[in-house]
């Protein structure tokens, strides 16, 4: 019976350890998704205090938007600092 006792909770340990390990990665996962979020919601901020249609470049529009651009053959990918990212073909 002692065998079986030890079986219990090594299995109860594990099963501990596993949901432990579940339980950081489901708030790992929130605190990524709510600071992409709050990207979002400061990226649309922005946009909407600026004035008129844009035009031209503006490289401080630019500077405050995106993170990266990455050219490939026939397209780019624009990252945006907010976490969202874009194919443009060419």
């Amino acid at each position: 019976m002692l065998a079986s006792s030890k079986s219990d909770y090594d299995n109860l340990a594990a099963e501990i350890h596993r949901l432990r390990s579940i339980k950081q990665d489901t708030q790992e996962h929130n605190a990524k998704r709510q600071t992409k979020r709050q990207r979002i919601s400061e990226m649309t901020e922005f946009l909407d205090l600026q004035n008129g249609i844009i035009t031209e470049y503006d490289n401080k529009l630019t500077r405050q938007l995106i993170e990266q651009i990455t050219v490939f053959e026939g397209k780019f990918q624009v990252s945006f600092k907010s976490g969202v990212d874009i194919e443009v073909e060419i």
